[in-house]
């Protein structure tokens, strides 16, 4: 139960809720309940969720709260999206550079403006393979941060929201509204991802870098004895024994698949994206508003050919083929797995390093003589990637890109391996745990781990990579996975998203474990502003 004596932190305030998607979904529910003590809004920020008629693709996310929660105040970026539609039809530049030139000067204090639109896949089409949506020239990139500051400044005038709750850190809208906030001293918690089961923890900068608050607890736990720590001690050791290490929170997903799609569930999958998109285009009437902007609404055609694209190749590629060759028994090597690209932890945690196949040219050319770099790629990457991309890295003569279902779990991989490189992945704070040196190239929270270094200089590579090797960090692995039980819960949002489908859409009964999934989330909020006003009291004092 929603009470002041329990929840002091997040009772009778003005909250701010920010919603996307599928994301949105558990969202909802909190709004629901906390809305009878506390003033509640909601700020949709995907141009399309916003804009379009009812269809399938909004009914149970934005059309939830204006139907069902009409009491709750929505905001969203319809406004902006004519006007930016309006400004760039005009044929000229129609952005302010002085408006430009201010954010520049007071709203960096996380990232510059070029690194802030990094953070939406609509604005960085040069960087991924996603052909649905069109390069964008400068001018649109420009006008389109503008107008979302303007929109996001505006908003929080309006509301003048006490803190702002999410579940996601992907597009340029939470970019900008965390610069906001931080401006303003608007506490602003969304999820940052521990990789230590299902525990997540809050982070007060939309999981870019490390907070602060969140290192002054790893801090802390180095000073703990192992008696202190048992528990994650003896977790460490079971990790080391196991034969599989994959994260329960894949499990059934994308990225825990191996075989191949039959092709009669591959056909099916086919035939409701037709059908998603009719819906959309046509019973919607939404197929006008495609035309207005291929920047804000993606067009149909493309997104068909890209999903066919990605079902065509994903077969291809699961089984023996010429593009991915098996590991070779007793050689030395690094192991690189490759990321989803687009994806936020690689696109916001680490703006820089998005190319990846820049990167393996460069770890390459840093490796020991007669070692290999083995690039597996990411499964749910498969068919995203043009084939090109798999031939072009297998010219260096001492790479392989390897067969990446040879193995059904990641720790075959690792164990045999030098060490690891990865730009933001979960392959380093495995390794970390099985004491084991790796490579990021992004500030995220297992960085802190002894053996894992974040490079910020090629340069750095090759004296790195030469002391690959074991290293005895167990306790500073066990003080990691302690400060993320300080600081976070074992929030089940992947649960917690499709059950909210599965109500809304009347397949299911509001349960007594989905409500007991929604308060370990309110408890995540609850326990993020606990730490973090602790923090900034002892900050304060030094």
């Amino acid at each position: 139960m929603f009470t002041e004596k329990k929840y002091p932190n997040l009772y009778g305030k003005r909250i701010l809720f920010v919603c996307r998607e599928t994301y949105s979904k558990p969202l909802w529910f909190l709004a629901r309940e906390l809305k009878e003590s506390n003033e509640v809004a909601a700020f949709y920020i995907m141009s399309s969720e916003c804009t379009y008629n009812k269809c399938y693709y909004n009914e149970h996310t934005i059309f939830e709260w204006r139907e069902n929660l009409p009491d709750v105040k929505l905001y969203d970026v319809s406004g902006i999206c004519d006007e930016f539609a309006k400004g760039i039809g005009s044929g000229e530049d129609p952005s302010d550079m002085e408006y430009l030139k201010m954010l520049e000067r007071e709203y960096t204090h996380f990232k510059p403006l070029g690194l802030q639109l990094m953070s939406s896949q609509e604005n960085t089409r040069h960087y991924h393979y996603r052909k649905y949506w069109p390069l964008t020239s400068d001018a649109e990139n420009k006008y389109w941060l503008e107008l979302n500051y303007r929109n996001c400044i505006r908003i929080l005038d309006d509301f003048r929201p006490d803190l702002i709750l999410d579940t996601d850190n992907a597009e340029l809208q939470r970019t900008v509204l965390t610069e906001v906030a931080y401006k303003r001293g608007i506490p602003y918690e969304t999820i940052e991802y521990s990789k230590y089961g299902f525990y997540k923890y809050p982070s007060f900068q939309n999981s870019y870098g490390i907070d602060p608050y969140f290192r002054s607890l790893y801090e802390d736990a180095l000073k703990l004895t192992e008696a202190d720590m048992s528990e994650e001690y003896a977790y460490i050791r079971d990790f080391r024994d196991k034969t599989s290490i994959m994260n329960k929170e894949f499990a059934g997903t994308v990225t825990s698949q191996y075989e191949r799609t039959p092709l009669i569930k591959s056909m099916k999958i086919m035939l409701g994206k037709w059908n998603y998109f009719w819906d959309q285009d046509h019973t919607a009437k939404n197929a006008a508003r495609k035309k207005i902007s291929g920047m804000l609404y993606a067009p149909t055609k493309p997104y068909l050919k890209y999903y066919l694209d990605v079902e065509r190749i994903k077969r291809k590629l699961l089984v023996p083929n010429d593009y991915f060759e098996p590991p070779v028994e007793g050689e030395d090597y690094v192991y690189m797995p490759l990321h989803l690209i687009p994806e936020s932890s690689v696109f916001v945690k680490a703006s820089f390093y998005v190319d990846e196949l820049n990167l393996i040219e460069q770890v390459s050319k840093a490796l020991p003589v007669g070692w290999k770099l083995y690039v597996k790629e990411h499964q749910a990457m498969l068919g995203e990637r043009d084939l090109s991309f798999y031939r072009k890295a297998a010219e260096l003569p001492n790479v392989r890109v390897v067969q990446l279902n040879y193995y059904k779990d990641p720790k075959p991989w690792i164990t045999n391996a030098k060490g690891v490189v990865t730009i933001t992945g979960t392959a380093a704070y495995e390794a970390a745990l099985m004491g084991k040196k790796s490579i990021v190239f992004g500030d995220v929270p297992f960085s802190l781990i002894d053996g894992i270094t974040r490079i910020r200089s090629f340069e750095d590579l090759p004296e790195t990579i030469r002391a690959f090797g074991q290293t005895d960090n167990i306790h500073s692995a066990a003080a990691y996975i302690h400060a993320v039980k300080q600081a976070g819960n074992e929030v089940k949002i992947f649960y917690l998203m499709d059950e909210a489908e599965e109500i809304f859409a009347g397949r299911h009964e509001e349960s007594e474990e989905f409500d007991r999934e929604l308060e370990v989330l309110l408890d995540f909020y609850e326990k993020g502003m606990v730490n973090y006003g602790k923090w900034k009291a002892r900050s304060s004092k030094d």
